[in-house]
């Protein structure tokens, strides 16, 4: 009888796809990252649906795509009720073990308090997703200063030292004291702003040379120099990430799981970091729905497979499934992309994938009561945005020819076909995937 492989899934946070090395940033080193792809398969085209941290991480855990539950940006609390992904591993026997930042008990924001005071809180044992070990929080942004909770004990836990390399110390002393297989999510909020790493990794980029995207544009004169210092610092926040992922691989090795041991490398959303002259996410374009999306499978003979076909967060929940060949007993949105990870097999029939901004109940924010959809393929992005019964066409990007998206293609002549038949097609989804809103030309 085959062995059940363990499934460690990497999730970091505001880590777009275009600042690691394999992706083809040529600033930075990220050798363990990118050997994963250079063992596994890389989704090049890897996107996050909705791109900020709470639909994400709902979608992560139940494979559902976030309009179905009307999700806003943030300050949602996840049902008790909802099937995870989770469920699925412990009634096949596995160890189900989650470490760190969750984001799906309502924090925070304006109901419940700003992140270093959620991050304090405990999350209620219904609230854990049915993980059997929690050794996690809801949301802190104060890497040096992270507290998580262990099962139901409400009493916060002060973890030494910078946030990655704690609760990666967490996932490697869970994975020495498991017997079982298992499957583990180590959930880190680096690179996340504030973008704080340890000294000696901003040591080293404190005067590095970057090269910046085409399409970087600083709004601000005076506030170049604060956009070159984050970006130096989010790099190496990065770095120290990669060292991590090295660390981890050390352990199973030690261990001799490794040869057994399936490792999923994905973020949520992206960081524009001046992209358009914006930061952080929430919009369509690539530096913010861009995610790395690479899995390492060593029971395969599979190596540097890079796919090219669109990828959405309602892929990754029937993917890593299928990885462990499990089948759920009820309809699944996503694609599963374990076939083709087991093989190398980069034919997709599947050519378009639904991405979205549902909600934003914050005054301030961008989006604030209304939202967008769009279609993504692997040569167009279609984009429409308003309200729910008003969403207009907005941005058409041809990603071939224009890659840093600076030529909006709306309303072009030469591009009306294109655009008519995006159009339908996006109107197709959105009613394949129970979607609310219509969209007007």
């Amino acid at each position: 009888m085959k062995s059940k492989p363990n499934i460690i899934i990497v999730l970091s946070d505001q880590l777009r796809r275009q600042a690691l090395g394999c992706y083809g940033n040529t600033d930075i080193s990220t050798p363990n990252i990118d050997s994963l792809a250079q063992n596994g398969v890389m989704f090049e085209n890897s996107c996050s649906t909705y791109p900020i941290c709470v639909p994400f991480r709902f979608t992560l855990m139940t494979g559902e795509y976030a309009h179905t539950r009307e999700i806003p940006g943030i300050e949602w609390c996840m049902s008790p009720s909802e099937p995870t992904m989770a469920d699925e591993f412990n009634k096949n026997g596995y160890e189900t073990i989650y470490i760190g930042k969750w984001h799906l008990a309502g924090g925070s924001g304006r109901v419940l308090g700003k992140p270093e005071e959620v991050g304090k809180s405990p999350i209620k044992k219904a609230h854990q997703g049915r993980w059997k070990k929690w050794l996690g929080f809801e949301v802190r942004n104060r890497p040096y200063d992270t507290y998580y909770f262990e099962d139901d004990d409400p009493e916060p836990i002060k973890l030494e030292g910078y946030q990655t390399d704690g609760m990666f110390d967490l996932g490697i002393t869970q994975i020495k004291n498991t017997e079982k297989p298992f499957c583990m999510v180590i959930s880190v909020e680096p690179p996340h702003d504030p973008y704080i790493a340890p000294p000696k990794f901003e040591a080293k980029w404190k005067n590095k040379a970057i090269k910046l995207r085409d399409n970087f544009v600083s709004p601000d004169d005076n506030k170049y120099d604060k956009y070159i210092s984050d970006l130096r610092n989010y790099y190496a926040m990065i770095e120290n990430l990669d060292e991590n992922v090295g660390r981890l691989n050390e352990v199973l090795k030690e261990m001799s799981i490794d040869d057994n041991t399936i490792i999923v490398f994905i973020s949520d959303h992206g960081d524009l970091h001046g992209s358009h002259g914006l930061q952080r996410k929430q919009w369509p374009y690539e530096e913010s729905v861009g995610i790395p999306f690479i899995v390492y499978d060593p029971r395969t003979n599979v190596n540097n497979v890079k796919i090219s076909a669109p990828t959405n967060s309602e892929d990754l929940f029937p993917t890593i499934l299928g990885l462990a060949d499990l089948k759920v007993d009820r309809k699944i949105c996503g694609y599963n992309f374990a076939p083709h990870i087991s093989i190398g097999d980069t034919n997709v029939e599947r050519n378009e994938v639904l991405l979205e901004f549902v909600a934003e109940h914050r005054p301030n924010a961008d989006f604030y009561l209304e939202g967008w959809r769009a279609i993504r393929t692997e040569k167009f992005k279609y984009c429409v945005k308003g309200d729910k019964i008003n969403m207009r066409p907005w941005m058409l990007f041809d990603l071939t020819e224009d890659p840093y998206e600076n030529n909006n293609l709306i309303g072009k002549e030469d591009y009306k076909a294109i655009q008519d038949d995006l159009n339908q097609r996006l109107i197709s989804l959105i009613k394949l995937t129970d979607d609310f809103v219509e969209i007007v030309n």
